[in-house]
C-alpha cells in the first residue's frame, strides 16, 4: 500500500492583478458599444468628421482660386461655373468656403490643445499636491476667471496684434482656467484612492505618478471638455475674424467672410448665411461629440 497522497487539484484564484484587467477590458467593449448610440450623436459626429475631412483636404480637390477677382461681381447661387455664386469682389464663394475652413479649424484645434496641455497641467500639480502649491495655482486660476472669456481673449488678441499666432495663444491662455478646474478636481479625487496611495509608498516619483496613474484616469472626462471647448475656441475664432482682429484678409475664413458679405445681407444673404451656417453646424456638432464622449467615457462606470 502506498503511503503517498495526491495532492488535490489547485484552485483557479483570481489575483488582484488580473481582476482589474479582466474589468477593464469589459468595460471598455461597453463604452465602446455605448459610443454614438443616438441620432443626434450619429449626426453629429458625421458632420464633425466632414468639416475636418473639408479642412484638410477640401482644398487639394477645388481648383478655383479663391482669391482671384474676376468682373463676374455677386452671381447667384448655380451659376455657370460657381456653385456658390461669387461674391462682391467676383471671387467664387464655394472656393472660399472651402480654403475658410482650414484656418477657423487650424486655430480652433491649435488653442484648444494648448489649452489642454496648459490648464491640465495646472490641474493635475495642483490636486496632487494640494496645500500651498494649490491654493496659490487656484488662486491665480480664479483671478483668470474673474474676466469674461471673450474680453481677456480681445485684451490677449489686442496686445499682441493680429495674426493666426496671437489669435491661438490668445484663446489658448483664455480658456485653459476652466480646464485647470475640471483637472483639479478630478485630480483630488483619484489622488486619495488606493492605487495613487501604494504608488507613493513605493517610492514612485510624483512626475511617474502624475503621468502614469492619475493622467488615464482622469483622462476621458478631460477629453469630452476639450472636445467641448474645441466649440467655445471655434466661436472665439469666428468672433475675432468678425471683428478683424483675427485671421486677415485676403486669407478667407469664414468669421471675415461673415463680416464681409453682411454689406449684401438683403440683396446676397447667402455670403452671410453660408459661412455662418457651417461655423454653427461645427459648433454645434462640438457640443454634441463632447456629450456622447461624456457618456461613453465615464470613468466612474456604472455604480
Amino acid at each position: 500500500m502506498s503511503d503517498t497522497t495526491t495532492a488535490p487539484p489547485p484552485v483557479a484564484t483570481v489575483g488582484p492583478s488580473s481582476s482589474p484587467s479582466i474589468g477593464r477590458m469589459a468595460l471598455a467593449v461597453w463604452r465602446r458599444r455605448r459610443l454614438a448610440r443616438s441620432w443626434p450623436a450619429v449626426l453629429s459626429w458625421l458632420v464633425l468628421i466632414a468639416l475636418v475631412l473639408i479642412a484638410v483636404a477640401g482644398p487639394l480637390f477645388v481648383h478655383a482660386d479663391p482669391l482671384r477677382q474676376t468682373s463676374s461681381a455677386l452671381l447667384p447661387m448655380g451659376s455657370s461655373g460657381h456653385l456658390f455664386g461669387t461674391d462682391d469682389l467676383g471671387r467664387d464663394e464655394f472656393a472660399r468656403l472651402v480654403h475658410g475652413a482650414r484656418p477657423l479649424l487650424l486655430v480652433a484645434f491649435a488653442s484648444t490643445a494648448l489649452a489642454a496641455v496648459v490648464g491640465t497641467g495646472i490641474g493635475l500639480v495642483a490636486g496632487y499636491l494640494g496645500g500651498v502649491v494649490e491654493q496659490v495655482l487656484m488662486r491665480i486660476v480664479d483671478l483668470a476667471l474673474a474676466f469674461p472669456s471673450i474680453l481677456l481673449v480681445i485684451l490677449l488678441v489686442a496686445a499682441a496684434g493680429p495674426g493666426t499666432v496671437s489669435l491661438v495663444f490668445g484663446i489658448g491662455v483664455s480658456l485653459a482656467p476652466g480646464l485647470a478646474r475640471l483637472a483639479r478636481a478630478l485630480t483630488a479625487r483619484e489622488a486619495a484612492r488606493d492605487y495613487v496611495v501604494a504608488s507613493k509608498l513605493g517610492g514612485t516619483r510624483t512626475p511617474r505618478i502624475l503621468a502614469r496613474e492619475l493622467l488615464p484616469n482622469i483622462a476621458g472626462p478631460m477629453l469630452a471638455q476639450v472636445v467641448m471647448t474645441l466649440s467655445i475656441a471655434a466661436g472665439f475664432a469666428a468672433g475675432l475674424s468678425y471683428l478683424g482682429l483675427g485671421i486677415q484678409p485676403p486669407q478667407p475664413d469664414w468669421g471675415y467672410m461673415v463680416q464681409a458679405g453682411q454689406e449684401f445681407l438683403y440683396t446676397a444673404p447667402r455670403l452671410v448665411v453660408l459661412p455662418a451656417t457651417f461655423t454653427l453646424l461645427f459648433v454645434v456638432a462640438c457640443n454634441f461629440v463632447g456629450d456622447d464622449l461624456r457618456d461613453a467615457l465615464d470613468v466612474r462606470g456604472p455604480a
